[in-house]
């Protein structure tokens, strides 16, 4: 990871300067040059200062032999400086030693967002590529300014919750079965004690989800809990994160160009790993519950079948009416199970339906929440975090379109309003404790690179998460 620290430009290959719309330079008492005297390079470039612009500059007199100039746009805000600062790690990425005033900024936080975004720009999935091309930037130095270590410090642990999730993510089914997720949660940090059930357990524990969903692979489930119990925390969160490290969709079997990416269907557990990691290496004094179901959902000789019914965790019965609707059968066991923990509130993360990602697009995740005070917690933690999320329903009239003739509940509820109803039938295992439900079926993979998202796994949530425990300190 790079390392990012404070100091002066001496013996940096580069200096970053943030300029704000209109030319105006964005830090005060900088060492910058005068852009009143370079109008015809600016014009030429048509460099004006609008955010994400970037323009690199011979100065041979400056505090480095090289200057970029990055736009900042007509309005700055710490989400707007940590994608600047990841569009400027891309361009830099040559350079071995950086000097940058981007954290001088009057943005509360600008030290912390300047350190994420360069990080996570900076990232790249390469573990099975035999001739990586591999970014040089190697150091970043702060210069000016107050930089807060302690928010570089913050950043550096989020950014790398993060990388844990896309890693996870970007990785291919074949080389993350549950057993092996399993071993990533295991092994997250000294401060969590994990909990890994194995199949057996599984069944014992009667995870009745779990193993319908299972029943079709050859690789076994795993049902993982962790918990980073601080001491003298008063406070709990239970965050669930749904694991199908494989969807096929079983016998109601998807196409074959709707599987291409679905490897990333446990983006959801990856989510809730990255930020377990991220809030004990804080040490924020919060308990945190981590629970993440794991499994394939497969089309093995044994695979549940359309109209079997299964009974989850808290007894309650499910009708499978189609089995490609199999994320909230292990979400129910992931959810009843914390609900038992008797948590403060409730969390789940999932890419769960593909409605959600119809209404909000790729970007947007949905966020349902069993009451208004825990949707203004986690809203206010997407915000903060710079996680675009928006809350969606949870509609008492629709309850009516998951019943079933023969269970308490059926799985699926017909074409329309299918992110409400899918969140109807998680509500049936979190009692009475205050939950929110984001579904992350659009934002968590990246069709493209864009600002810190590369091409892939998006880390969407973790940083979410992260600010939900710190809101609850």
């Amino acid at each position: 990871m790079i390392d990012i620290r404070t100091g002066d430009a001496a013996g940096s290959e580069l200096f970053v300067i943030p300029v704000y719309s209109g030319r105006v330079i964005g830090a005060d008492e900088l060492d910058a040059p005068d852009l009143d005297s370079m109008s015809q390079v600016l014009d030429a470039h048509d460099f004006t200062g609008k955010h994400g612009q970037t323009l690199f500059l011979q100065t041979p007199d400056g505090p480095a032999p090289e200057t970029l100039l990055v736009g900042l746009g007509d309005e700055l805000d710490a989400e707007m400086l940590r994608r600047a600062a990841a569009v400027t790690a891309r361009a830099v990425k040559g350079h071995a030693s950086v000097a940058t005033a981007m954290h001088a900024v009057d943005i509360d936080g600008a030290a912390g967002a300047v350190a994420l975004g360069t990080i996570l720009g900076t990232y790249s999935f390469d573990e099975y590529k035999s001739d990586p091309t591999k970014t040089k930037l190697a150091e970043l130095v702060l210069v000016g300014g107050e930089p807060s270590n302690t928010e570089i410090a913050a950043a550096t642990s989020i950014a790398g919750g993060v990388i844990l999730a896309r890693d996870l993510v970007n990785r291919p089914a074949a080389d993350t079965p549950p057993s092996a997720l399993a071993d990533v949660a295991s092994g997250l940090s000294a401060d969590v004690d994990v909990k890994v059930y194995d199949e057996d357990e599984i069944v014992e524990a009667g995870f009745g989800g779990l193993v319908a969903v299972n029943l079709g692979a050859d690789r076994p489930a795993r049902m993982v809990v962790m918990r980073y119990s601080p001491e003298g925390a008063d406070k709990t969160v239970a965050f669930v994160g749904k694991g199908i490290v494989f969807d096929s969709g079983g016998l109601s079997i998807k196409p074959a160009a709707g599987m291409e990416t679905m490897k990333t269907d446990m983006a959801g557990a990856a989510a809730v790993m990255g930020a377990v990691k991220a809030i004990s290496e804080l040490g924020l004094n919060v308990n945190v519950i981590g629970i993440t179901p794991l499994t394939e959902n497969l089309t093995g000789g044994s695979a549940q079948k359309p109209g079997d019914v299964m009974r989850a965790y808290n007894g309650k019965t499910i009708e499978v009416l189609n089995t490609d609707a199999e994320g909230r059968l292990v979400l129910a066991d992931g959810l009843a199970l914390a609900a038992e923990n008797e948590p403060d509130l409730i969390v789940d993360i999932a890419t769960l339906t593909g409605a959600c990602q119809v209404a909000l697009g790729p970007l947007i995740g949905g966020l349902f929440a069993s009451d208004d005070g825990a949707a203004e917690l986690v809203g206010g933690a997407a915000h903060a975090a710079g996680e675009k999320t928006w809350r969606l329903p949870l509609e008492a009239e629709y309850k009516q379109l998951i019943e079933s003739d023969i269970a308490d509940m059926k799985n699926t509820a017909g074409r329309w309003g299918g992110a409400i109803t899918a969140g109807l039938i998680l509500a049936e295992f979190v009692g009475d404790t205050p939950w929110v439900h984001l579904d992350i079926a659009g934002p968590a993979r990246a069709d493209k690179a864009d600002h810190y998202n590369s091409k892939g796994g998006t880390g969407f949530g973790v940083r979410t998460l992260v600010e939900v425990a710190r809101a609850l300190v």
